[in-house]
C-alpha cells in the first residue's frame, strides 16, 4: 500500500488538496487552533498565557537586549532563569493591563506625542523646521519588526499600564523621623572581639578508618555521581559559513564600487566665513526683528562688495571668536554645525554668499571660501573592502534560504550529518563529555541550553538521529547527533576515595571546631573574665566588614544588646566556628547635609519600590494571576526587574 502511494504521490497530493481545502473553506479555520495546542503556562484574569506567547515574548526580549548590548553572552539570555524572568514580565504586563482597563486609564494623543519626543532616537529624526522625517521614523520602528501604528499602539499601552503602579509609587512620602528610625540601625556600628575556631586547625585530629569512609560514601551517593555524558557530532551554519561559499561577480563588484566610492572616499569638507548678528531664541520678537533688519543691511553691504566680507566681519560680527579672522571658520564637515547653517553652507558654490540663515544664535551671513573634496580611491585600492562588504550583504540576504536547506537536510537524512556538511561545505565538529547543562567556558552551540536539550531528547538518545536545526545565536543554527551515550552513574569508591576522604575529614574537622567553640562560648558567658584568645577590638558595620565573614557580621549586628558585653556564636560551616564578644554600640555620627539628602532619597526609593511591589501583589490576587511553571533555581531577579 505504501509503495503504491509513493509511486502515485502526485495523484495523492491532488486528492488531498481537493478533499481538505474545501473543508476549511466551508467550516473555516479557528485562528486559535494552533495556539490552543500550546500548553498553558500562566493565567491572568481568566485569560491564558500559553507556551507560544511565552516563546514569542522571550524571543523579542532577547532581540531587544542583543540590540542594546551586542556583546551580551547568549548563554545568559537563553538560560532557564532568563526565560522565567520573561514569563514574570509577561504576567506583570497582563495584570497591569487588566487594572488599567478597569480603571479606565487611557493615554491621550498629546501624552503619546510628548513621550515619543522624549525618546532620543526619535527626537534626532526632526528636521530643521521641526517636522518629523517620516521615512526615517518608519525605518527606525521597522528595525524592531513594527509598523509606526503598531509601535505607537505599544507605547500607548505601556504608558497606560505605567500609570497603574506609577500612581502608587509617586504618592509615597517619608518624614525625617522615619528615615532616621530606619537608617540609623542600618548604618549602626558595633565594637566586637572575635575568637576563630578554624576547621583547618582540626584536620590533623581526624584519622578516618576504611569503614568510616565506606559508610560516608554510602550515605552520600549524590556527591560521587558522574553525570550522564555524550560524545557528539555537530554542524553549525552561520553568516561566516554562508559568506565563505559566495563567489562574487566582477561586474557586481564594479557596480558596487561606483555606488559606494563616494562614501568610502570620506566626507567632503567646506571652508566658510560668516557674519553673526546675535538674536538668541529667548529674545523678544521686537529684538529679533531689530537684529534681522541689521543683518539685512550687512547682507546688502557684502553683496555689493563681496571682497569686503572679511573687513565687515571684523567690524560687525557678534561672533568674537571668528570676527578677528574675518569670520573664517576653517574647514568643517557635515554634522559639525547646527543644521540650518550646515544646509546653507553645503548648498553654496565656492565664492557665493548666502541669504540670511536663522539659527538659535541669531542671523548668519555665510560666504563659502573653499571646498575640500576627498581623493577618490581606485577600484583596486578598495577591492578588499568592497569584497568584504558585498559578501556580507549577500550572505545576510542568502542566509534564510540556506538555513531552510540546512533544516530540511538534517531532517530528511537524519542518520548522519555528513550529507548536509558536504552539501553546504560545513565542518563536522566533535565533542566529548557533553552534559545536559552548558559547561563552564563553553561557547557556540555547546553553550546553548536549547541545543543541549535537543541533543538529550529521547529520539536523539535512543535512535541516534540528528536533532532538528536549533537557533543558537543571531543568524546561527546548529544540528547535532549523539555518537555515544553514558548514563549517569555513581562512581566506585576506589575511583573517588581521595574525594571521600577529603569531604569526610572536612566535615569532622568542622564538627570538632564547632564543638570547641560552643564549649568556649558557654564558659565565657558564665565567667566573662576567663575569656582569652579574643582578637583585638574592631568596629564593624554593614559598610565596614573589616574583611570578616558576612555570616559573622550579620550575627554581630543582629544580636541583642540589652546587656553588654554580649556573646554570640556563629557557625561558619566548612570554615569552622566563631565566638563574638559584643563590647558596645558605637553611636552613629550624624551625616552631613549632602549625605543626609542622599540617604533620604535612597530611603524614598526603597519605600516607593516596596509600596509598588505590595500594590502589584494585591493586583495579582485580584486578577487571579497564576504561573504554572516552577521557578528555576537562582532566578535572575535583576533581569525580572528591568
Amino acid at each position: 500500500m505504501f509503495e503504491s502511494i509513493r509511486k502515485h504521490s502526485k495523484i495523492v497530493m491532488i486528492l488531498l488538496f481537493l478533499l481538505v481545502i474545501p473543508s476549511f473553506v466551508l467550516v473555516g479555520i479557528d485562528r486559535n487552533y494552533f495556539s490552543e495546542k500550546s500548553p498553558v503556562v500562566a493565567r491572568v484574569d481568566g485569560e491564558k498565557i500559553n507556551q507560544t506567547d511565552w516563546d514569542n515574548a522571550h524571543r523579542m526580549e532577547s532581540d531587544r537586549v542583543r540590540a542594546q548590548s551586542p556583546s551580551v553572552d547568549p548563554k545568559l539570555l537563553d538560560s532557564p532563569q532568563a526565560r522565567y524572568a520573561t514569563l514574570e514580565r509577561l504576567v506583570r504586563d497582563r495584570v497591569l493591563a487588566a487594572a488599567a482597563k478597569d480603571m479606565h486609564l487611557v493615554t491621550s494623543d498629546t501624552r503619546l506625542a510628548r513621550a515619543l519626543q522624549e525618546i532620543p532616537a526619535i527626537a534626532g529624526l526632526r528636521r530643521a523646521d521641526g517636522t518629523l522625517d517620516a521615512e526615517a521614523y518608519r525605518a527606525l520602528v521597522g528595525s524592531q519588526g513594527l509598523t509606526p501604528a503598531g509601535f505607537e499602539a505599544n507605547m500607548r499601552r505601556d504608558l497606560s499600564i505605567n500609570q497603574v503602579i506609577g500612581g502608587v509609587m509617586g504618592s509615597t512620602f517619608s518624614t525625617n523621623a522615619q528615615v532616621r528610625l530606619a537608617l540609623d540601625p542600618l548604618y549602626q556600628q558595633r565594637e566586637i572581639q572575635v575568637a576563630r575556631f578554624k576547621s583547618s586547625d582540626y584536620v590533623s585530629k581526624v584519622t578516618p578508618t576504611d569503614a568510616e569512609l565506606q559508610a560516608y560514601y554510602q550515605a552520600h551517593p549524590a556527591q560521587f555521581q558522574q553525570l550522564e555524558q555524550a560524545s557528539i557530532e555537530y554542524v553549525v551554519l552561520d553568516l561566516d559559513s554562508v559568506r565563505a561559499g559566495i563567489v562574487l561577480n566582477e561586474d557586481d563588484l564594479r557596480t558596487y564600487y561606483q555606488e559606494n566610492v563616494a562614501r568610502m572616499a570620506g566626507k567632503e569638507e567646506r571652508r566658510a566665513s560668516h557674519i553673526l548678528v546675535n538674536a538668541p531664541k529667548e529674545a523678544s520678537a521686537a529684538d529679533r526683528e531689530k537684529a534681522k533688519a541689521r543683518a539685512q543691511e550687512l547682507l546688502a553691504q557684502v553683496r555689493k562688495a563681496p571682497a569686503s566680507f572679511a573687513d565687515v566681519a571684523k567690524k560687525s560680527s557678534d561672533d568674537k571668536g571668528s570676527a578677528a579672522a574675518g569670520g573664517d571658520l576653517n574647514f568643517f564637515g557635515r554634522g559639525a554645525m547646527v543644521k540650518p547653517f550646515e544646509e546653507a553652507a553645503f548648498a553654496l558654490k565656492k565664492g557665493e554668499i548666502s541669504d540670511l540663515v536663522e539659527t538659535d544664535f541669531g542671523y548668519h551671513i555665510i560666504q563659502l571660501t573653499d571646498i575640500k573634496a576627498p581623493r577618490q580611491p581606485s577600484f583596486e585600492e578598495l577591492r578588499p573592502t568592497l569584497e568584504a562588504e558585498l559578501k556580507q550583504q549577500q550572505a545576510q540576504r542568502k542566509f534564510a534560504e540556506v538555513a531552510e536547506a540546512f533544516t530540511n537536510s538534517v531532517y530528511e537524512q537524519a542518520d548522519s550529518l555528513k550529507p548536509v556538511a558536504d552539501k553546504l561545505k560545513l565542518k563536522v565538529h566533535t565533542a566529548t563529555g557533553v552534559t545536559r547543562t552548558p559547561a563552564a567556558g563553553a561557547s557556540g552551540p555547546l553553550a546553548s541550553p536549547k541545543f543541549l536539550e535537543a541533543l538529550f531528547s529521547t529520539d536523539s538518545l535512543q535512535n541516534k538521529r540528528n536533532t532538528e536545526a536549533v537557533e543558537v545565536g543571531p543568524s546561527q543554527v546548529a544540528a547535532g547527533r549523539v555518537v555515544q551515550y553514558t548514563p549517569a552513574k555513581t562512581l566506585p569508591l576506589e575511583e573517588v576515595r581521595a574525594r571521600v576522604r577529603e569531604l569526610y575529614v572536612g566535615e569532622k574537622a568542622s564538627g570538632l571546631a564547632r564543638k570547641d567553640g560552643e564549649a568556649k562560648l558557654a564558659t565565657w558567658k558564665a565567667t566573662p573574665a576567663s575569656a582569652s584568645g579574643l582578637a583585638a577590638p574592631v568596629q564593624v558595620s554593614r559598610e565596614q566588614t573589616q574583611n570578616l565573614p558576612r555570616a559573622l557580621i550579620d550575627a554581630a549586628l543582629h544580636a541583642p544588646v540589652d546587656t553588654l558585653p554580649g556573646w554570640v556564636g556563629v557557625d561558619l560551616g566548612a570554615d569552622g566556628y566563631a565566638v563574638v564578644k559584643l563590647a558596645r554600640v558605637v553611636p552613629r555620627t550624624a551625616p552631613d547635609a549632602k549625605r543626609a539628602q542622599q540617604e533620604r532619597q535612597q530611603y524614598q526609593q526603597w519605600w516607593s519600590a516596596a509600596e509598588g511591589l505590595a500594590y502589584y501583589e494585591m493586583l495579582k490576587k485580584r486578577y487571579k494571576a497564576e504561573i504554572k511553571v516552577p521557578r528555576p533555581s537562582n532566578s535572575l531577579q535583576a533581569l525580572a526587574e528591568n
